[in-house]
């Protein structure tokens, strides 16, 4: 089985890291592309709720702040790929279920292997993009490598 397109989700986590160096190691071996996905919290549903008590301006700082982590996240992965020579691209989406990015980025993209860290950042986010990586592996219509 070739995989000559591997879609490599990232955090900016150390685990993560692990996952995109491996990736392009990868990549470079089987002469594959690849496309680095960065998948922003959804600012907006964090705030439900929140009603009157957020000013706009704080919601659209918020959301430019998210996607300037995302633009950095996905500019470092990057570097390392395009140092090694391997092609990359790279996505970002703001969704509620990161599982659901993923799973949508190998539909639309024609990705023949998810190559990603078993966890993220720490704390709650950690954990969710644990259980993340648990749907990833149960959905996934192509082969998923999970990084430790």
């Amino acid at each position: 089985m070739a995989f000559a397109h591997l879609l490599v989700p990232t955090d900016g986590s150390a685990a993560s890291g692990k996952a995109v160096t491996q990736a392009v190691e990868l990549a470079r071996s089987l002469g594959s592309r690849i496309t680095l996905l960065h998948v922003r919290e959804n600012v907006a549903l964090s705030l439900v709720g929140m009603g009157e008590m957020v000013e706009p301006t704080t919601i659209e700082a918020l959301l430019q702040a998210a996607k300037d982590d995302s633009t950095r996240i996905l500019a470092d992965a990057r570097a390392v790929a395009e140092q090694a020579g391997v092609p990359v691209s790279t996505e970002s989406s703001s969704a509620d279920g990161v599982h659901s990015s993923i799973l949508e980025a190998v539909e639309r993209l024609g990705c023949d292997l998810i190559v990603m860290a078993s966890h993220g950042r720490r704390g709650l986010v950690g954990l969710l993009l644990g259980s993340e990586t648990q749907r990833v592996l149960v959905q996934a219509p192509c082969p998923v490598l999970v990084v430790r």
